[in-house]
């Protein structure tokens, strides 16, 4: 279970310099912002598909600190019904054929959001169904957008050499829990897996180790990120909190650098029972502490998450100094 670092954080650094800060901070892999949501500071889509020299000189930076990429991200919303929509599915298949030609098996993405019907054109993410149009809506983002796109998106990602899509379980999104990461791969089939993402469990409400239990085997991909539900905000005013990320000290959930919303004595639990469902694949920090700087809190979340795996780090730290120098 190696260390990792959703990179987009480090995303005011060169690629360079973001490589060195990860070697200097017990960073073993990178996940990879490609577009969509994420600006995607440290790779160029479009270059290094069409350069085998700058994808020789891309990972030859990477592996010669001893660094792996552990998986390639296309984040956004690819299942929208516009301009928009349609961009997001060229840039994940962009990124299929990426992963293939850099040898990554594995992409990190979200499932999508449908809008509620063919005339519709804006995402509809419905969380409290209660008149039969709502579920006639659940019936047409499924079977009729979503299954069929999935389908396609598997197929295209097989040719490529992508071996796993691990779908993100956040909200605004129809795969956003184990339940319905099954729904969709009991159709489409193992190829789609799920990025395990504790944070957004915890603001759903859910228990993130009871749901590693249940995901077992279909986990494919583990995010280390932490979320903190503000006494005397939330007892007032639920979970729901549609104010934005920015207005922390009014919300009623924060995302927090991990270790600032549940202690290191959580996480021991937590990643023990992701190495208990046969998870042996890399644990990607991603820190959106919105009240400290971006490398205090990548400092901070790693010291938390070094002590928090189930595994000794002075071998790895030894070798990865070796290949620096």
């Amino acid at each position: 279970m190696k260390t990792g670092l959703v990179t987009d954080i480090l995303g005011y650094m060169s690629f360079e310099e973001m490589l060195d800060t990860c070697v200097e901070n017990g960073v073993e892999s990178l996940e990879l912002g490609c577009g969509n949501w994420s600006k995607a500071p440290h790779v160029n889509l479009d270059l290094l598909l069409d350069s085998s020299v700058h994808r020789e000189k891309f990972l030859d930076a990477i592996k010669r600190r001893g660094l792996e990429i552990a998986a390639l991200n296309c984040s956004g919303n690819q299942l929208e019904p516009t301009e928009e929509g349609q961009e997001h599915k060229e840039v994940v298949e962009k990124t299929f054929r990426l992963a293939g030609l850099l040898g990554v098996e594995t992409i990190v993405m979200m499932s999508g959001c449908p809008s509620s019907g063919p005339n519709d054109v804006t995402p509809n993410w419905l969380t409290h169904p209660i008149l039969p149009s709502h579920f006639k809506t659940l019936e047409w983002q499924w079977n009729e957008v979503a299954f069929p796109y999935w389908e396609k998106a598997v197929k295209v990602a097989k040719e490529y050499g992508v071996n796993k899509i691990a779908i993100e379980n956040l909200g605004c999104n129809l795969v956003h829990n184990p339940e319905t990461l099954f729904k969709l791969r009991n159709e489409i089939g193992d190829m789609v897996g799920m990025n395990f993402d504790p944070s957004h469990l915890f603001w759903m409400g859910g228990n993130p180790i009871l749901a590693a239990r249940e995901l077992g085997d279909a986990i494919y991909h583990v995010h280390a990120k932490d979320v903190r539900i503000e006494r005397g905000i939330n007892d007032i005013n639920g979970l729901i909190d549609v104010k934005p990320m920015e207005s922390f000290q009014t919300r009623s959930w924060n995302y927090v650098a991990l270790g600032y919303g549940h202690d290191v004595s959580y996480w021991k639990e937590f990643f023990t029972v992701i190495k208990m469902t046969g998870y042996q694949g890399p644990v990607v920090l991603e820190m959106e502490d919105l009240t400290m700087d971006p490398l205090t809190g990548v400092k901070k979340s790693m010291d938390v998450l070094k002590e928090a795996l189930p595994r000794d780090f002075q071998k790895g730290k030894s070798q990865s100094l070796i290949n620096v120098r």
